[in-house]
């Protein structure tokens, strides 16, 4: 089978295509063929080992698994004879923010991974734009105790997370307010929100209106620039470390300025997000959002094109052109 390997941290252009055996699975183990994967943030972390804290998780001084990839959707082809909830034929997805190994044709997982069955509506490209901004986005809203028409600003609302986040809080009845590029002002209108700026042209924080939450899903801005936009018990919620490394800081203090406080969200239990968004896709309430689509030939484009932060929604890898 064809895979993306390195076998030390490295930039896009140093991930190479190599020919491998295919895996050979156990009694508890399930070989998949890979049809579809993205190329996402969190992948970038594990291609290069930064930020560094990443490390902790995929290898302090080199990566434990020379594949990359988190995510995939595919077709169980061969099951091991422990194995009870999956048979040959099925359509699965699966997800680990630490690696999966996943850029690659084929892959051994086993029930105790993070694997779903997909939604029969679903194509492989949708279902794997429906794992990793879908987790940290599911995520984020577990955090706090959403209200029917509380407020929310979502900066960064057309990357992975942020396209779910609308969504999501469209989901709980909030008012949402979609902060994004000029080129998706009305996608970010067709997904939900009840108002958007183009940050090219105005910063949200100028206005006046004050937000039960801000959730900033790109890491670009700060407790301190935002807190005037918040309300009295209102959140900052953001999934980076913030400018200076202070978000964790800021979170572990609780309460700053008056009643006003800062989430840092760590996520966690991967088959509950997956269980989550198969219910909304279910229920007709979830679409996922696909940018660019590039052949496994590709994959170290994908990469740069991910890596300047400007991408719609997901990246897709096709395994098979």
């Amino acid at each position: 089978m064809k895979a993306a390997v390195r076998r030390k941290y490295c930039r896009p252009d140093q991930l190479a295509i190599e020919e491998i055996d295919i895996p050979k699975i156990g009694s508890d183990e399930i070989l998949i063929k890979i049809h579809c994967t993205t190329v996402n943030r969190t992948d970038c972390a594990v291609l290069t080992g930064k930020p560094f804290v990443m490390r902790f998780f995929t290898g302090l001084f080199q990566p434990t698994r020379i594949i990359t990839g988190t995510d995939m959707a595919g077709e169980v082809m061969e099951v091991g004879t422990q194995v009870k909830s999956y048979k040959a034929g099925d359509k699965v997805f699966a997800f680990r923010d630490e690696g999966l190994a996943t850029h690659a044709q084929y892959v051994v997982l086993t029930e105790k991974d993070n694997i779903g069955h997909m939604h029969e509506s679903l194509s492989y490209e949708q279902a794997a734009a429906s794992l990793e901004g879908v987790h940290y986005a599911i995520n984020f809203t577990n955090k706090v105790q959403l209200k029917k028409d509380q407020t929310a600003a979502i900066i960064g609302a057309t990357g992975a997370i942020g396209t779910v986040m609308i969504q999501l809080l469209k989901y709980y009845g909030l008012k949402v307010t979609a902060i994004g590029h000029t080129k998706n002002q009305e996608m970010m209108k067709e997904l939900g929100a009840d108002k958007t700026y183009d940050y090219t042209v105005k910063n949200f924080l100028d206005d006046r209106e004050n937000y039960d939450y801000i959730f900033d899903t790109v890491g670009k801005a700060s407790f301190k620039n935002c807190k005037k936009r918040l309300k009295e018990k209102g959140i900052f919620i953001s999934t980076e470390l913030g400018p200076n490394n202070e978000n964790p800081l800021l979170a572990i203090k609780g309460k700053l300025y008056g009643s006003k406080k800062v989430i840092f969200p760590i996520p966690v239990n991967i088959k509950k997000s997956m269980t989550f968004i198969t219910k909304m896709i279910s229920e007709g309430k979830f679409r996922a959002i696909i940018d660019r689509r590039y052949p496994l030939a590709e994959i170290s484009d994908a990469f740069l094109y991910v890596e300047k932060g400007f991408k719609t929604g997901n990246v897709i890898i096709n395994m098979w052109e």
